[in-house]
This record gives C-alpha cells, sequence and structure tokens, in this order.
C-alpha cells in the first residue's frame, strides 16, 4: 500500500505464517493423518532436505521463474509500448494478442515439447506466453494513459521520441509493471510446478512429485513450502523496487 510502513508490512506477514502455522498444527492434530504432518516433523526434515539436493532444484526452479520473468517483461515493453504510442501497431496486433491470450497455455505443453523439445527451452517458453499477455495489455494501457499534454511540453523544447520514452513513457509504465509483476509471480510458479513435472528431474516441481510417490510426506511440505518462500521473496522484492523507484507517486 502507498504510504506504508516497511516494518507494518513485515509484521503483517510474521502475523499471517504464525496464523498458517496455527492451522496446520490444529489439522494436523484433528485429522491424524499420514499425509498431513504436524510443522516440526516437516521442519525436524530440513538436514534430509539438504541433504537430499533440495537447494539444487530450488536453484533449477528459480532460475526458470527468473528466465520466463525476464524474458515475458522484455516482449511485454518491446510490443506494448508501440501498441500504446502507435494506433497502427495496435490495429495491427491487438487482433493477434485478443485471438491468442484465451488460449490455455499449460495445454500448448505437449506442442512445445515436440517443437523444442522436453528440456529447459519448452519449460521457459510456456511460462513467457503464459505471462507476456497480461504484461503486454498492462503497458499498453498505461501508455495510453499519459496525457497529450505531457508529450507536448517535450515536443516544445524539441525532444526526439528517445527523450519521451525514457522521461515520459517509462516512468508512467512502471506502476503497471511492477502491479503486472506481483500478479505474474504468483501466476509463474504454479506454472512452473506444472511444467516440472515433465521431462526434467531438477527442479522443485519435481521434487515435490517424487517425495510425495515415494510417500516422503515431510520433504513433500518442505518442496511446497519452499517454493513458496522463494515466490514470496521475489514478491517482496518487488515491492522494494516499487517503493524505490515510484517515489513520485
Amino acid at each position: 500500500m502507498k504510504g506504508e510502513n516497511p516494518r507494518h508490512g513485515a509484521a503483517f506477514i510474521l502475523g499471517g505464517f504464525i496464523l498458517f502455522v496455527f492451522f496446520w498444527q490444529a489439522a494436523s492434530m484433528f485429522l491424524q493423518l499420514k499425509a498431513l504432518p504436524p510443522p516440526l516433523e516437516v521442519c525436524a526434515a530440513w538436514p534430509r532436505a539438504l541433504e537430499g539436493g533440495l537447494p539444487r532444484h530450488l536453484a533449477a526452479s528459480l532460475g526458470r521463474a527468473l528466465s520466463g520473468l525476464g524474458l515475458a517483461l522484455f516482449f511485454g515493453l518491446a510490443l506494448g509500448v508501440p501498441m500504446g504510442c502507435c494506433p497502427k501497431a495496435d490495429r495491427l496486433l491487438g487482433p493477434l494478442l485478443y485471438f491468442s491470450y484465451p488460449v490455455p497455455k499449460l495445454a500448448l505443453l505437449p506442442v512445445i515439447m515436440l517443437l523444442l523439445g522436453v528440456g529447459e527451452a519448452s519449460k521457459i517458453t510456456v511460462l513467457v506466453l503464459i505471462l507476456v499477455f497480461q504484461l503486454i495489455l498492462s503497458i499498453r494501457d498505461a501508455v495510453r494513459a499519459v496525457p497529450e499534454e505531457d508529450y507536448a511540453l517535450l515536443t516544445s523544447l524539441k525532444a526526439n521520441f528517445t527523450d519521451k520514452l525514457a522521461h515520459i513513457i517509462l516512468p508512467a509504465v512502471l506502476p503497471a509493471v511492477f502491479s503486472s509483476l506481483r500478479v505474474s509471480i504468483g501466476i509463474v510458479f504454479s506454472a512452473l510446478f506444472f511444467t516440472e513435472t515433465f521431462g526434467t528431474d531438477q527442479g522443485l516441481g519435481y521434487y515435490v512429485t517424487d517425495s510425495q510417490m515415494r510417500l516422503d510426506y515431510p520433504l513433500m511440505y518442505l518442496g511446497i513450502l519452499s517454493l513458496s518462500l522463494t515466490a514470496l521473496i521475489l514478491f517482496l522484492l518487488v515491492d522494494a523496487a516499487d517503493r524505490l523507484f515510484c517515489r513520485w507517486r
């Protein structure tokens, strides 16, 4: 939230974590299921998880997530800015964008694997396809929302398009970019879990599925928690970047 004290945000996250652990413990005691071990039992499995390669799987997932987010942001800016600035570009690319956006991208995973193989390229491509459309739309709409008077001021100073891009367009789209990235982080880790269950032996998706197949539930929950905490850290980093680069708000 605008103007929020970072300490209040940290207290809010800590309170949410304590509440989550409380409900987890209560559910474990009430249900008495092997598939739902208590939090302390899961925490006690950390040494075994570290020896079993959890950091390696975490690094693989993080690399894919950052690659997908970075490429989606690049293409989002490369297409969204021209579509927002130039009506002709919007008329040309808009129909293709609206036709492609509703297609379920995870359903294309088998096709992409046939075309690109089962390696990293296919997994990252799926992540990019899932994320890029909402980034393009958000950036395009943010560029469209810039008042014409702002451009007129720089035009009167004989500024070229590069000056307008640096001093008006990019600052104007940054809030939309950060907002879209927050949503994208949750989406990319959800999709990442699915893509990592195919054609790989590395990544938290594989780790969680493999642990579940071996009925090693503490390790399975550690994999899920690692996935969630990684997404949370990225989310907080986006918040920090928002506060740093959008102080003018």
